[in-house]
């Protein structure tokens, strides 16, 4: 066992990270999913060599925690003695449903796997940092919009053909376009950002290339027309007319690029754009992505998607769901982003039956739950280093003020100012320390809270937020805009009131 990887970094088999409660290790299957049997497996190390949580992850990682370096060397034995591959160096990753969904652009898998090829023998899983990653999605229901990362390549059609649309350093609505471009091509691309990236040091990412670099990745070969790249249209991915205003138009003039691809039909805008409600504040949040929760139709079969609430179950529940699951059926379980499993090989029949089974036992079954709009760490007493018990918190703030959570905000419950469940800004956040719960309005874990509460009562200050927005909210206004036009100070005062 290699020595205990630094925060930041990625907890694999091989480098557990240290954490509040134990070591943590992070697992994502090779073979994209896990069968039934593997998961019981995983389930049972889980409570014999950990702390009995398991967690899915924001981005549709697997984690164990509050293991000991003993015994996270027995885990490491028995995920091989399972059969369980797990992905090593950089992450390159598609959707859940990748190669499955019928309305899927184009199966990302072969140009991953090309991907993954190309870096393994350029050597760059070693010159890279652990955080940066490579994003494939083929599209379809369940795509990869909402997931940052360094190099992005997105399926659309053009004509009959298939090109994949590239950027850099973002999620689906903020990455910086480059350029369209066949497979080959796209593969070459990655890997020459990857170097790139690379040759900046262990510490760089995408973000920190240069214009002159952008532009030089964006031109290579001469791949895409010298003055224009198609604009996609709003609804389905397709290729629109030529547009004089192209993101590479705009950027070899020196101004900055627009965003390749619009939001939905009917959805906000996101990535800083603004709307406006009926009472005229302007709001600013992502689109919201369709969860991985409910029932899909797949090319062959039904997938079920179950949620964990907060990401986190304990390993028990997730051996009886999955035992209930094989019992029904199921013939594989995908990992997915939102912090999600997805169910495969069940009929209609086995997947109300497994839906059940998953609702009594606390797992989220409906994709409207408010749960899923809040990111909870462990907290205490789980975690070491939490100075409030966030899921107690979080669970009160679900059941007793669930107009509060529309598709517009995340509310993040820290246990301290490490923000781990949600590193970036949310519309409220709620972190333990030793003044109680801070509350954080438009910021991150990290920032300095603008009021305090004892933190046993914090969910009722959150209740009092709650009603000040259902006072002051006109109709049809979304939190986020009430929230903006409240402002910190009207946001922070009932907060703090008793």
């Amino acid at each position: 066992m290699n020595a205990f990887s630094r925060r930041g970094a990625c907890p694999a088999l091989s480098a557990p990270m240290q954490t509040g409660d134990g070591l943590l290790v992070r697992l994502n299957p090779v073979a994209g999913g896990l069968s039934p049997k593997s998961l019981i497996g995983l389930g049972e190390s889980a409570s014999q060599h950990g702390n009995g949580i398991m967690e899915v992850t924001a981005r549709g990682s697997l984690q164990i925690r509050g293991l000991t370096p003993a015994s996270a060397r027995l885990l490491a034995m028995e995920v091989d003695a399972l059969g369980i591959a797990v992905r090593t160096g950089v992450p390159v990753e598609t959707g859940p449903l990748a190669g499955l969904d019928p309305q899927e652009i184009a199966d990302p898998r072969p140009l991953a796997e090309r991907i993954r090829a190309a870096i393994a023998e350029a050597g760059l899983a070693q010159r890279l940092g652990p955080k940066v990653s490579v994003i494939v999605d083929g599209g379809g229901r369940l795509g990869m919009d909402v997931v940052t990362a360094d190099v992005r390549l997105a399926a659309v059609r053009v004509d009959a053909t298939i090109q994949w649309k590239m950027s850099v350093a973002g999620d689906g609505q903020g990455a910086k376009s480059l350029v369209m471009v066949e497979e080959e091509a796209a593969r070459d691309i990655a890997i020459a950002i990857l170097r790139m990236v690379a040759e900046k040091g262990r510490e760089a990412h995408a973000r920190d290339l240069t214009e002159r670099q952008l532009t030089s990745l964006a031109s290579w070969h001469s791949f895409a027309p010298p003055s224009v790249l198609p604009d996609i249209s709003p609804t389905r991915g397709e290729i629109a007319p030529w547009s004089p205003l192209s993101p590479i138009a705009k950027g070899a003039e020196g101004e900055p690029p627009a965003k390749l691809i619009s939001p939905q039909v009917g959805e906000m805008p996101s990535g800083g754009k603004e709307g406006r409600t009926e009472g005229g504040a302007v709001e600013r949040f992502p689109v919201p992505a369709r969860l991985p929760i409910g029932v899909f139709d797949l090319t062959d079969g039904i997938a079920l998607g179950i949620g964990l609430p907060f990401g986190s179950m304990p390993a028990q529940k997730f051996i009886g769901l999955t035992q209930h699951a094989l019992t029904l059926g199921a013939t594989e379980i995908r990992l997915a982003p939102h912090r999600a499993l997805l169910f495969i090989g069940l009929s209609p029949a086995a997947c109300h039956s497994l839906q059940q089974t998953a609702a009594s036992l606390g797992f989220v079954t409906d994709a409207a739950d408010p749960r899923t709009k809040i990111a909870a760490c462990p907290g205490a007493p789980a975690c070491a280093s939490g100075r409030i018990a966030t899921r107690d918190i979080a669970e009160t703030i679900a059941t007793e003020n669930r107009d509060l959570l529309d598709a517009s905000v995340t509310l993040h419950i820290s246990g301290c100012a490490k923000g781990c469940a949600h590193p970036g800004p949310a519309a409220l956040t709620l972190v333990g320390g030793d003044s109680g719960a801070g509350l954080v309005v438009d910021g991150t874990a990290k920032a300095l809270p603008a009021g305090y509460r004892p933190g046993y009562d914090a969910a009722r200050g959150v209740g009092r937020i709650a009603a000040a927005i259902r006072e002051a909210r006109f109709r049809g206004e979304t939190t986020a805009a009430c929230l903006t036009r409240l402002g910190a100070a009207g946001v922070t005062e009932p907060y703090r009131q008793e």
